[in-house]
């Protein structure tokens, strides 16, 4: 593509913000269109990030012939309808975690999205950034053997925030160490590992009837447990540690909100001293989110390259994600 790519971005939520904030400060693409239900926060977002058409209708943004790429940043349990229809339009799509809220929607989004032979991918940016590769270098190095054990939470005192519809903590929280594991496993031992393991939860129900707390035990066929954890109506804290058969990795910064400085993992073998790994960036996930969707157009591709998460990898973490919802007993 030898044109500068041009964003269409429905919703103007935070997250739409940040994502504003990032192709601005990545500088080669730009922003087009903007399409918003809130008069008055739509006029502000487009002011804020110098926006020229602004609209209501979600779907003159998708049907916009200026527009490259679709950015969808609506609760999740719209995002299925939008992902096909910016599909049909012929546009690639980055949408926002989590892709759907079950199965059917999934399915039906990812085979719009093949049938029209569209780039589409889901929008977990931190694993554009360098911290998860270096977590990958370090796994990929054997310095901690065999991969055994994966251990990861992550709470947030978002309850007040989030639409009803968009399925609760799970889909909202409980995806990122979700697919961090899904990328450790995967990496450590093929895809092929989760066709088959066992899950068990237990949790409990907020004031909008989802699920706002669970704690689940995974157990893989190769004899791998791992444990996951969420909350959204208590403080932000973010862990991840994976054991293995002669040492561990912990993360010690929180690794879904990776920065230009100041991420660290700690690499221990065991019962010896620990190793604090720095890893520097050029900004943060938001920003290596936009600049490798420009890098993949430019380069003719349909689909991100790992670490990113591929329509099949996303497939993968929304089975693990609804299957954590029907395993929870509140």
């Amino acid at each position: 593509m030898s044109h500068t790519l041009q964003w269409g971005i429905l919703g103007t939520s935070f997250i739409s913000g940040v994502m504003a904030d990032a192709i601005h400060k990545e500088g080669n693409t730009r922003i087009h269109a903007v399409a918003g239900r809130t008069p008055s926060t739509l006029e502000q977002f487009a002011q804020d990030h110098d926006i020229a058409t602004v609209t209501s209708d979600f779907d003159s943004v998708i049907k916009d012939s200026n527009v490259d790429i679709v950015y969808i940043a609506l609760p999740n349990h719209l995002h299925h309808e939008y992902i096909i229809k910016a599909a049909n339009a012929g546009k690639a799509i980055l949408c926002e975690k989590s892709l759907s809220v079950d199965m059917e929607k999934t399915a039906e989004s990812l085979a719009a999205v093949e049938q029209s032979n569209v780039f589409f991918m889901e929008g977990l940016m931190y694993l554009h950034h360098p911290f998860t590769s270096k977590i990958l270098e370090m796994l990929g190095s054997g310095i901690i053997g065999e991969v055994r054990s994966i251990q990861g939470h992550y709470c947030a005192s978002i309850a007040q925030f989030v639409n009803p519809g968009s399925k609760g903590a799970l889909y909202n929280l409980g995806c990122y160490p979700a697919s961090l594991l899904h990328l450790v496993m995967q990496h450590s031992f093929g895809s092929q590992v989760f066709d088959n393991y066992t899950l068990t939860a237990h949790g409990r129900r907020g004031n909008d009837g989802n699920i706002c707390e669970s704690a689940a035990t995974l157990h893989f066929d190769n004899g791998v447990v791992c444990q996951l954890h969420t909350a959204e109506d208590y403080g932000l804290q973010a862990g991840f540690t994976i054991l293995g058969t002669e040492g561990c990795i912990q993360l010690k910064s929180n690794p879904w909100l990776p920065e230009a400085t100041g991420n660290q993992l700690i690499i221990q073998k065991y019962e010896q001293q620990e190793e604090i790994v720095e890893i520097d960036a050029d900004g943060d996930a938001f920003l290596y989110q936009v600049r490798k969707t420009r890098e993949y157009l430019e380069a003719g591709l349909k689909q991100a390259q790992r670490p990113a998460a591929q329509p099949t990898d996303s497939y993968q973490i929304m089975e693990l994600l609804t299957r954590w919802e029907q395993a929870t007993v509140c």
